[in-house]
């Protein structure tokens, strides 16, 4: 049987917003730069996620 496991981070292709999954809080949070700058990207922007099918969900075995 395989294992499935999800996305950890996704990146906007229009305007470089990045994301990150946050098991605690158990949904998506706005990545931060080595500064501590939020990587937010621009406040309009209709995100268009690097969704492209080469992230494969399934891997290994139980």
């Amino acid at each position: 049987m395989s294992i499935v496991k999800a996305p950890r981070e996704r990146n906007c292709e229009r305007c470089g917003r990045r994301d990150v999954w946050d098991p605690e809080r158990e949904a998506w949070t706005i990545a931060t730069d080595e500064n501590d700058e939020r990587l937010t990207g621009k406040p309009y922007c209709l995100h268009e996620w690097d969704i492209n099918g080469s992230f494969n969900p399934l891997t290994g075995t139980y």
